[in-house]
């Protein structure tokens, strides 16, 4: 029972003492000390205010002159914490030396804080600056008085008056010289590795209160997690254009040279024809491409323009380059709808006409129908069921697609049916 509790009380003195050997102890104590550097000139100044004004000069002061210096210096600051930018200096500062909890507070936002976030800032950098004050003038009194009792080891200074922390002259025991040498250092050091310790738990409690006046606010908190949704509905956005814009141009170009192959001998216009629609689509893709990379440099608009649902005779056009078989109709006014609409109706058939392309049948027919009429938009793809036709179940494009009309408050239904698997898309509400 004994080694036991020889053990665990060498456990807790070692926990005790933990925070000597830690370098975030130093890092918030410098922390509290600068706070501490920089509340001094407020004092100055406020001081300097009240000899001008008022008849109290240095010989004049009292306790209650010092609490009105106090007070009106502590609400300098706190003004001080309500200006643009402090708060974001204060949460970068803590980052760095506070740690801890403190790492974990974001950077303000962009826009104008409220009146809470800026009262908060106000109070944070009062209290840094007071406590940082008292820790400061604490640091300079211990190390001086440690300083005075680790001397005599060297000194010999007899036991005797002795200012000690508050600077109180303290009557030391009458102890023999030696043994004052000896006792007198171990005190300076007990008293500084107390000091450090009380730090310690000051810095501790400086961190984690930094989150709770620094942090975010819950509408902060709501704006990030709205600007990060944004962010993410745009990167969807500009991976369904990539998908939707090359993956297609793939699919007509592996078609194409795949024609062309097999018939390089036996009909060269054709693979000639072939092989310059392959380079149309090069181009097409190439243009598509420096678009979408515009818009992740976010440019205001890519070298190409962004497609329509009058560019779908392209499509067909070089679907038919390819060998496929495409009857395609468009029926209404398909250039007087919205641009967005417009183009998000474009990818549509580009998607479909991809699908038809790599799951339909070889050679098969494929039917594309685009109509506006009534106020609403109605597109449908349409080709016999290939081998491959399972694969569509699930894919990117489809999801893709599915969160397009979605967007556009329409409908999509897709999937097999009579030996033919179709894309069917309806809009209500646009403008024709």
């Amino acid at each position: 029972m004994r080694a036991r509790a020889r053990i665990w009380g060498m456990g807790i003195g070692r926990r005790a003492l933990r925070p000597l050997v830690r370098g975030e102890t130093y890092t918030r104590w410098v922390h509290l000390v600068l706070g501490g550097v920089l509340f001094v000139p407020y004092c100055l100044a406020v001081l300097v205010v009240v000899t001008l004004v008022t008849r109290w000069g240095p010989g004049a002061w009292s306790a209650g002159v010092l609490i009105v210096v106090a007070v009106a210096s502590v609400s300098l600051v706190g003004g001080t914490g309500l200006l643009p930018g402090v708060r974001a200096q204060q949460v970068q500062v803590g980052r760095a030396l506070l740690r801890g909890p403190m790492e974990q507070v974001p950077d303000p936002g962009g826009g104008r804080a409220g009146p809470r976030e800026r009262v908060r800032s106000g109070g944070a950098l009062a209290l840094h600056f007071v406590v940082g004050f008292v820790v400061a003038v604490a640091t300079m009194v211990v190390l001086t008085d440690a300083a005075t009792l680790a001397l005599v080891a060297v000194t010999g200074a007899p036991a005797g008056p002795v200012a000690v922390l508050t600077a109180v002259p303290v009557s030391l025991p009458q102890v023999p010289g030696a043994v004052a040498r000896v006792l007198t250092p171990v005190a300076g050091l007990v008293l500084v590795v107390v000091f450090v310790l009380v730090v310690a738990a000051v810095g501790a409690g400086a961190a984690r209160v930094g989150p709770l006046l620094l942090g975010p606010s819950v509408s902060e908190r709501l704006a990030q997690v709205s600007r990060r949704a944004d962010e993410l509905a745009e990167r969807n956005r500009l991976a369904a254009e990539l998908h939707d814009s090359i993956g297609h141009a793939l699919s007509v170009v592996a078609l194409q040279a795949g024609a062309a192959a097999r018939v390089l001998e036996q009909d060269p216009a054709f693979a000639r024809a072939a092989l310059e629609a392959i380079a149309e689509q090069a181009r097409t893709a190439t243009g598509e491409l420096d678009h979408v990379l515009g818009l992740l440099r976010q440019e205001r608009a890519g070298r190409a323009p962004e497609p329509a649902l009058t560019d779908v005779e392209h499509l067909v056009r070089a679907a038919r380059a390819g060998g496929a078989e495409v009857e395609c109709v468009v029926q209404g006014p398909v250039g007087e709808l919205a641009p967005v609409l417009s183009r998000e109706l474009y990818r549509i058939c580009q998607e479909g006409l991809t699908n038809a392309l790599r799951h339909g049948a070889p050679g098969g027919p494929v039917r594309l129908w685009v109509q506006v009429e009534g106020g609403a938009a109605r597109v449908q793809v349409a080709n016999p069921v290939g081998a491959g036709a399972g694969a569509r179940r699930g894919g990117h494009g489809l999801e893709g697609a599915a969160e397009r009309v979605r967007l556009l408050g329409g409908r999509l239904e897709y999937g097999a049916q009579d030996g033919w698997w179709s894309l069917r898309v309806r809009i209500e509400g646009v403008e024709g």
